[in-house]
């Protein structure tokens, strides 16, 4: 049991703020021959949530993309503790500021730098994440430096994005690897991937938190999935459906998924496209949940998401690119 959690924690959509420590990922050089990186925090009530500012070191663009990691402990290079460094989305600042684009990562309130903010798992929801989101788009749009802002989610980060835009005023919004089924399904899903008695044993659990409902008798194997301090969150995060919020964004779209993505299916994505039939969907033919290119076998494809030394897919690069330089 205990292994086989370890596998799920990897991969299912959770909250896990203990141990978030600060990153020594995250303390790099921060002068390249592409770009130069600057702190740019957020205020907000109780403290900073703590960012990075990826200036470009040529062109003249006035874009700036903010970028929304996944969920759980995933710090604003796309890193997480419990399945490895990838850099993910440093790599995406990275492709963005050849092309002249500014970005904005940012750790999450109760992750990494931002772990402060959060001294109690319980006291956070996922409005919380929605309206950080807004703040950021808001002190962009006060920044004389940029004229279009563009949104990137990533994963959770896509659902987070899309619900935050929908309240805010951007010239484009960027969904990849986001799930089109609510949280609730995705989860049992990926449960049921992994094994059918631990998926009946998830089952009731799942439904009593979809009611709004508290669960108070959680059997010690599925603590650290449901225990009493992350349900607040799980309750407020399984009233969102992807599809009906991406269906409220009404700026330009663009929907990219890998078909060798083990989290987030081709399915997801055509569900989102549908529900936004101002979109444009790209399937990419070989890239995996951390935007590589990565075997079909599941643990080949696990091993490169501690594998910071793998580029992003290029497709992936070209199809986001393009689409920012277009708007």
């Amino acid at each position: 049991m205990k292994r086989l959690f370890i596998v799920i924690l990897g991969l299912a959509f959770i909250i896990l703020l203990s141990g978030c420590a600060k990153d020594d990922s995250l303390i790099e050089d921060n002068i390249n021959s592409d770009y130069i990186e600057e702190e740019y925090n957020l205020e907000v009530e109780g403290g900073e949530i703590r960012g990075t500012i990826m200036i470009p070191q040529n062109g003249n663009k006035s874009t700036v993309a903010l970028i929304i990691a996944g969920s759980g402990p995933t710090d604003r290079n796309g890193n997480n503790p419990s399945a490895g460094n990838n850099n993910s989305l440093k790599m995406i600042g990275e492709a963005l500021a050849k092309e002249g684009i500014y970005s904005v990562r940012y750790d999450k309130r109760g992750i990494g730098e931002s772990a402060s903010l959060v001294e109690r798992e319980e006291d956070l929801i996922f409005e919380d994440y929605i309206n950080d989101v807004v703040k950021w788009i808001e002190k962009l749009k006060q920044d004389g430096r940029f004229d279009k802002i563009i949104v990137i989610g990533h994963s959770e980060g896509a659902l987070i994005g899309a619900a935050a835009v929908a309240r805010a005023d951007v010239d484009g919004f960027v969904s990849v690897a986001g799930m089109g089924y609510p949280a609730y399904d995705t989860l049992a899903r990926q449960l049921k991937v992994q094994s059918e008695k631990v998926y009946n044993l998830c089952v009731p659990i799942l439904e009593e938190l979809k009611k709004g409902n508290r669960v108070d008798d959680v059997p010690e194997g599925l603590y650290s999935l449901f225990r009493p301090s992350v349900q607040p969150y799980l309750i407020s995060w399984f009233k969102y459906d992807p599809a009906k919020e991406i269906s409220k964004v009404d700026e330009p779209v663009l929907i990219i998924q890998g078909d060798n993505d083990i989290q987030i299916t081709v399915e997801d994505a055509k569900i989102l496209h549908k529900s936004n039939q101002r979109s444009k969907l790209v399937i990419i033919g070989g890239m995996n949940h951390i935007l590589k290119d990565a075997p079909e076998d599941r643990e080949g494809n696990l091993a490169t998401y501690s594998n910071p030394d793998l580029p992003l897919n290029q497709q992936f690069v070209e199809e986001l690119t393009k689409f920012i330089n277009d708007l």
